[in-house]
């Protein structure tokens, strides 16, 4: 048996028994099911949210960019993205704690007193979470087929990854996340590590002439495009990351499982440490793109692995699979038993509001597999589109952004049907322009170069954002206009 193999089972195996292990002394009822209790210091912090945003685009797409498009792939650093969770996550946190709130559809309801308004942003939070379970799959398979060098079938590959997500889920909870997230960060880091520091030098003596052999060949290569991949699309893409990360359900749910407010702010301030680890990802692909420079379209995702093959051996290749491989993981297992949460608390009980808290806990655990098993067949069944759904899905729940920044304000201009209307326009808008492939150019094509190089997310959050104002000081009007003639009538009588 290739070593690679080995070195992959036996990293799974001790995966499913960190994640069992984790509900060692713990009484599963579902806060502390879903939010560890909110007892998670610093360190499982710092693991768990990372583990949710360094899944398999670390490992695939972030190489892959940096291998195609050169100095545009630096758009995976984005410092706005930890600026904005140290001002959003700890008011999110109070505010969740002292009514009890254990997932983002709980904080909208009960920010906007609407339970129809939380119900609608689950239903958004669900729908968009499920391509990203089917993309972190996909990318699973390829990472599982390339380090055990074709030997484990892509079908073997997720069914095996699915069945171990699966089970430490529903037995640990968030707990099992936290656990395996540790195992994932330390076997990234290392490998990363290596990889990025080993290869430039192996193939070229050393990072600096890496960079200029990748002028010498590829002149403008390290420079922005003057239209399409341009400073202004760079800006625009970190806004929508930065404002759109922390609204996925799983984000936004892992955060309510702080220890405190304090936590959360000391964690955004030093998650940025992973972004050096970033650089060393895109060392990798700027490596690739010399040493391999015929890779066309999907294939350059697997630069990272062409490139580690020809110079490590098999069984380094297993701990290089390994780590891409828990990297899909324990987003996976973020995300279903998020989804799993909102599809028993805020989407069954909206149905049957009489169902106890007992009934809960149970009915959440058994969406586990059920949700499991609906990722399985869009991964076999779904076809490519699942990537344009994923990116669309993003900008889903960018839409929920506006009226939870509103919420956070000590007088709220937002309306809970401003708040409905917007997002409602917003997700069509985002479906709309996803599927008929409209860009900012296409748009507005006689506008200024820099405004047709905008990501067209800007076009539907601003949309979203004035029409929610402008529904919300309309119902207000209305609403002030009705008490008024009320009174009226009172004094009149």
């Amino acid at each position: 048996m290739n070593s690679s193999i080995l070195i992959i089972i036996a990293t799974l195996v001790l995966a499913i028994y960190l994640g069992i292990r984790a509900r060692k002394g713990q009484e599963m009822k579902l806060e502390q099911w879903a939010v560890g209790g909110r007892s998670f210091g610093g360190l499982i912090m710092f693991v768990l949210m990372a583990g949710e945003m360094f899944s398999t685009f670390v490992f695939l797409g972030a190489s892959g960019a940096a291998y195609r498009f050169g100095a545009p792939a630096i758009y995976i650093f984005c410092a706005l993205t930890y600026i904005v969770p140290f001002w959003i996550l700890p008011p999110i946190w109070r505010y969740a704690k002292k009514h009890n709130l254990l997932t983002q559809s709980d904080f909208f309801a009960k920010k906007y007193n609407s339970k129809p308004l939380g119900l609608l942003v689950a239903i958004i939070g669900v729908v968009s979470m499920i391509p990203y379970i089917v993309i972190q799959l996909k990318g699973f398979q390829i990472i599982a087929s390339e380090a055990s060098f074709g030997m484990i079938s892509p079908t073997i590959a997720v069914w095996m990854g699915m069945i171990v997500v699966t089970v430490f889920v529903y037995v640990s909870g968030i707990h099992g996340s936290a656990w395996t997230s540790m195992l994932k960060d330390i076997l990234m880091l290392v490998v990363i590590l290596i990889l990025g520091i080993y290869l430039p030098i192996h193939f070229f003596g050393g990072i600096q002439p890496m960079f200029e052999t990748l002028e010498a060949t590829k002149p403008g290569f390290l420079l922005f495009a003057d239209k399409g991949l341009s400073i202004p699309w760079y800006i625009s893409l970190c806004v929508i990351v930065a404002l759109g990360q922390y609204m996925w359900p799983h984000c936004f749910g892992a955060s309510l499982s702080s220890h405190n407010e304090s936590t959360l702010r000391k964690n955004a301030a030093i998650l940025p440490l992973y972004q050096i680890v970033l650089v060393f990802i895109i060392f990798i692909g700027f490596t690739a793109a010399i040493q391999i420079p015929n890779l066309q379209g999907a294939e350059s995702d697997l630069a990272l692995f062409k490139l580690a093959k020809t110079a490590f051996p098999s069984w380094f290749i297993g701990v290089v699979g390994s780590a891409g491989m828990l990297a899909a993981l324990i987003p996976c297992s973020m995300l279903i038993l998020t989804a799993s949460t909102i599809l028993s608390k805020n989407i069954y009980k909206a149905i049957k509001p009489n169902t106890s808290n007992e009934k809960l806990a149970k009915l959440t655990r058994i969406f586990v597999p059920i949700v499991s098993l609906i990722s399985l067949y869009f991964t076999f069944f779904g076809g490519n589109t699942m990537l344009s759904l994923l990116t669309m899905a993003y900008t889903f729940v960018l839409q929920l952004f506006p009226p939870l920044i509103f919420s956070l304000l000590k007088k709220n201009p937002i309306s809970k049907a401003g708040a409905s209307v917007g997002m409602i326009v917003g997700v069509g808008l985002v479906a709309y322009y996803t599927l008929a492939g409209t860009t900012m150019a296409t748009l507005f094509p006689s506008s200024p170069q820099f405004i047709q190089d905008l990501d067209i997310g800007i076009a539907s959050i601003s949309v979203n954002t004035i029409i929610m104002l402008a529904v919300s000081a309309f119902t207000r009007k209305v609403k002030l206009t009705i008490q008024e003639d009320t009174v009226s009538q009172k004094i009149t009588s």
